[in-house]
């Protein structure tokens, strides 16, 4: 089973057991988090989302992503800027999805 969410702006394919990085989340290391903008589960599409839904993960590491440069340059002109980023971010391990849709 598998399920795709939506978090921090960006979506992620993800099933039990998995460990994905995603943005940084205000939560501590070991604690359990719920994803509940799901938008797929399996066959299953939601309008955009699938009511009662959810993907539990726990929290495993907070952390610093690879750092990412920023180079700048114009021909003939001397002019060079070069910087580097690092972006927070969340190691998470996937749990569980809950896959309750409420009937209408």
């Amino acid at each position: 089973m598998f399920a795709v969410i939506k978090t921090g702006s960006k979506q992620y394919k993800v099933t039990a057991g998995d460990v994905i990085k995603v943005e940084k989340l205000l939560a501590d290391e070991g604690s359990e988090v719920v994803f509940n903008e799901v938008l797929a589960i399996d066959e299953k599409i939601g309008k955009p989302l699938i009511k009662g839904a959810s993907v539990k993960a726990t929290v495993l590491k907070q952390a610093k992503d690879n750092k990412v440069i920023i180079f700048k340059k114009k021909r003939r002109q001397n002019y060079r800027r070069k910087n580097g980023h690092r972006q927070q971010i969340t190691l998470v391990k996937i749990s569980d999805i809950s896959a309750k849709e409420k009937e209408n």
